[in-house]
C-alpha cells in the first residue's frame, strides 16, 4: 500500500521535480560508492606481495623522513635494499641500523647528490644495479624552497636545484631501472608527489616546487599507461604534510598529529598501495582533507593558499 501510494505521488509531480530528484539520488549513490570503495582500499584490501616484483628495492633520499621509513618497510617485507642519498656518513649509519635489525637483508649504498651532475650520478646508479633484480624503485628524493617566496625573489641556484633534483632526478633514475624491469616483465615504480600540486589548484610562493610535482604526477600517469601491459606498475603517491624535516622547514611542523602522520605511519600505509592505482593518497586523514578541499571553490582555495604563503614569508608560524 505504501509503495503504491509513493508511485502515485511521483506520477503527479512535474517532470523538473523528477529530474532533480533523480539527479540527487544518483549523486548520493555515486558519493556512497566512492566512500565504500575508499574504505575497502584503505582498510580491507590485501597489499600485493612485493617480492614478486624482484628481490631488490631501491630508495632515493633514503637516510631521512619518508625515504628512510619506506626503506625500513621494504626490508621488513624481506627485500634487499639499495639506499641512495647524498650523505655518505648517514648512508653508513642507516645501513648499519637496518643490518642490525634485518641481518638477512643485503644492503648496498650509493652516495649521490642529485643537485650535482645528474648524468654522472645516474652512471653510478646504473653501475651499482648491474646484475641485480631491481623489483621496486621508490623515487622519494626531493627539495623545496628554504622559505616561502614570490617567484621573482627565488635565488636562481635554488630553483635550478629544485628542477634538477625533483624533475631530472626522478626522470633519469626511472629510466635507469626500466630496461631491467622490461627484460623481466615485472617491476614497480613509486614516485612521491605532493598535495601542493594535486590536492589544491595552486601553491603560491612555492611555485617551482609545485610545478615539478605536477610534472611527477603527469610522468607517473603516462608511464603507468605505457608500461602496465609489460607487467610494470607505475604510481604517483600524493601525501599531504608528513612530519619530516622538509615539513618542519616549510610549515614549522615539529611533530605528528591526527592529520600529519609520522614518516613511519605514512610509509606503513603507503606500502599497502604499491602496485594498484596510478595515483593514490595512501594515508587516511590525507584523503579526508583532499575530499574537503574538493568541496571548496578554486578561488577560495587560491586565496587561502596565498595567505598561508604570505604569512610564512613574513616569518609567522602557522602550525605549532
Amino acid at each position: 500500500m505504501l509503495f503504491t501510494t509513493c508511485i502515485e505521488h511521483l506520477r503527479t509531480q512535474p517532470i523538473w521535480f523528477l529530474l532533480i530528484s533523480s539527479l540527487g539520488f544518483f549523486t548520493i549513490l555515486k558519493k556512497s560508492a566512492t566512500f565504500l570503495n575508499w574504505v575497502f582500499i584503505t582498510f580491507i584490501r590485501d597489499p600485493k606481495d612485493l617480492k614478486r616484483y624482484g628481490s631488490w628495492a631501491m630508495v632515493t633520499g633514503s637516510t631521512d623522513g619518508i625515504g628512510k621509513a619506506f626503506a625500513y618497510q621494504l626490508a621488513k617485507k624481506g627485500l634487499n635494499l639499495i639506499l641512495v642519498s647524498r650523505n655518505s656518513s648517514k648512508l653508513k649509519s642507516v645501513s648499519k641500523e637496518f643490518q642490525a635489525e634485518f641481518p638477512d637483508t643485503q644492503i648496498k649504498t650509493i652516495a649521490f647528490d642529485f643537485s650535482s651532475d645528474i648524468l654522472e650520478g645516474v652512471k653510478e646508479i646504473e653501475e651499482g644495479i648491474k646484475g641485480l633484480e631491481i623489483g621496486i624503485l621508490i623515487n622519494n628524493v626531493g627539495v623545496s624552497y628554504p622559505s616561502a617566496a614570490y617567484f621573482h625573489e627565488v635565488d636562481e641556484q635554488v630553483w635550478m636545484d629544485i628542477v634538477r633534483v625533483n624533475l631530472e632526478g626522478t626522470t633519469w633514475v626511472s629510466r635507469a631501472v626500466l630496461p631491467g624491469m622490461l627484460q623481466r616483465k615485472r617491476g614497480a615504480i613509486v614516485n612521491i608527489g605532493s598535495g601542493a600540486a594535486i590536492v589544491v589548484p595552486s601553491h603560491p610562493l612555492y611555485t617551482t616546487y609545485a610545478a615539478t610535482k605536477s610534472y611527477i604526477d603527469q610522468l607517473s600517469r603516462c608511464l603507468h599507461v605505457e608500461y602496465k601491459h609489460c607487467g610494470i606498475d607505475v604510481q604517483c603517491q600524493v601525501p599531504l604534510y608528513v612530519a619530516t624535516k622538509m615539513a618542519s622547514d616549510i610549515a614549522s611542523i615539529k611533530r605528528s598529529s591526527l592529520f600529519v602522520p609520522s614518516p613511519d605511519d605514512y610509509a606503513e600505509a603507503a606500502i599497502r598501495h604499491i602496485g594498484y592505482e596510478a595515483r593514490c593518497t595512501p594515508y587516511w586523514s590525507h584523503w579526508v582533507q583532499w575530499c574537503f578541499a574538493g568541496l571548496l571553490p578554486e578561488a577560495i582555495l587560491d586565496s587561502w593558499r596565498l595567505s598561508i604563503g604570505i604569512n610564512r614569508r613574513q616569518g609567522k608560524l602557522l602550525i605549532p
